[in-house]
């Protein structure tokens, strides 16, 4: 019972099964196309980066859309008015819808990348291979990110710009503090919104998005790539050297497309508004919103939340890269310069 040969054979059965259950294991992994694993990474990232950031974002739709009460704030004292009516998880109201969001998009975002930038490498090679290629691929994913998950950026901004008072001592759930519709989650945005508008309602804003989110997802690439080809070789692989590279492309690409960001939130939550505090919010189309907004709320209000969006970016940023690169070593995604090499042999 007890005799060295049993113990061995025991070990040795031991040693077999774990061995089985990890070739089961690697096997599984290593037959998932790349698309797949850049699609499961990405969305991993995106989601763990927007929930580190998402007490920011909750102010800076607050400040975009002059919510009542809001509008002479700053970051700081927004922060403590939320935390005084909503407590602690007031500040990841919409955060649900935005990690739903933000999951296929980012997934999306990433794949489609890589994807658009390979194609375009194979049959258009005289774009060379440097940073327009960036831009273009960049553009491209982000508008194919953008319109397959947009209703669920609307439902994420429409419960963010919803202010209540969980903290009432009278009644129970939430108290609204203004006369304006309450939505009890993404699925009753949704619902609600199309029952409205139908399709055009579940879009209602992506013109600003798309005209916003082309640019700016070009610009991050392309001028990720172009910093990082002056910094010398030996310091590209750097994980601080990546990190800073990304947040400069984040504040840069952003700065030049913020004001479409503003317009875009304005027309996401223009039903919800009261048109004494804003005139009509009601914008036809991106041109007009952005001189509806100049001439009746100022020009300053097209950077309204921008100071947020400068703090948040490098967190967002980092986690995301860093998630990300995490992700893709656990998947064993190939580096790109391998896949190019199998892709032209």
């Amino acid at each position: 019972m007890g005799s060295p040969q049993g113990s061995t054979l025991t070990t040795n059965m031991a040693g077999l099964v774990d061995g089985s259950s990890a070739r089961a294991e690697v096997s599984f992994i290593d037959s998932l196309p790349v698309y797949v694993k850049e699609l499961i990474a990405g969305g991993a990232a995106g989601a763990f980066a927007k929930t580190t950031i998402a007490p920011l974002e909750r102010i800076k739709i607050l400040l975009q859309t002059r919510t009542d009460g809001f509008q002479s704030l700053g970051v700081y004292q927004s922060l403590r008015k939320v935390l005084k009516h909503e407590g602690v998880m007031g500040f990841y109201k919409g955060n649900g819808a935005s990690v739903i969001r933000i999951i296929p998009y980012a997934a999306l975002h990433f794949m489609t990348y890589e994807q658009y930038r390979g194609w375009m490498l194979d049959n258009y090679s005289f774009l060379g291979s440097g940073p327009v290629v960036d831009l273009l691929a960049g553009s491209a994913s982000g508008g194919t990110a953008v319109l397959c998950t947009y209703p669920l950026d609307l439902a994420r901004a429409k419960l963010a710009y919803q202010v209540g008072d969980t903290r009432s001592k009278f009644g129970s759930g939430m108290k609204s503090l203004y006369p304006r519709p309450a939505y009890s989650g993404v699925t009753d945005v949704l619902t609600r919104v199309y029952r409205d508008g139908g399709i055009r309602g579940l879009y209602r804003g992506v013109g600003p998005t798309l005209a916003g989110i082309l640019p700016y997802a070009g610009l991050k690439f392309y001028i990720y790539e172009e910093i990082k080809t002056r910094v010398p070789e030996e310091h590209r692989k750097s994980i601080v050297m990546n990190l800073s590279c990304g947040a400069l492309a984040g504040l840069l690409g952003q700065t030049f497309t913020y004001p479409l960001d503003v317009v875009r939130r304005q027309m996401q939550v223009g039903t919800l508004q009261c048109s004494t505090i804003q005139g009509d919010a009601r914008y036809g189309n991106t041109y007009e919103g952005l001189t509806s907004i100049v001439r009746n709320q100022g020009w300053r209000q097209l950077f309204a939340g921008l100071s947020i969006n400068y703090i948040k970016i490098v967190p967002s940023v980092a986690v995301g890269f860093a998630a990300y690169d995490m992700m893709k070593v656990s998947l064993r995604i190939p580096p790109r310069q391998k896949l190019q090499a199998e892709s032209s042999g």
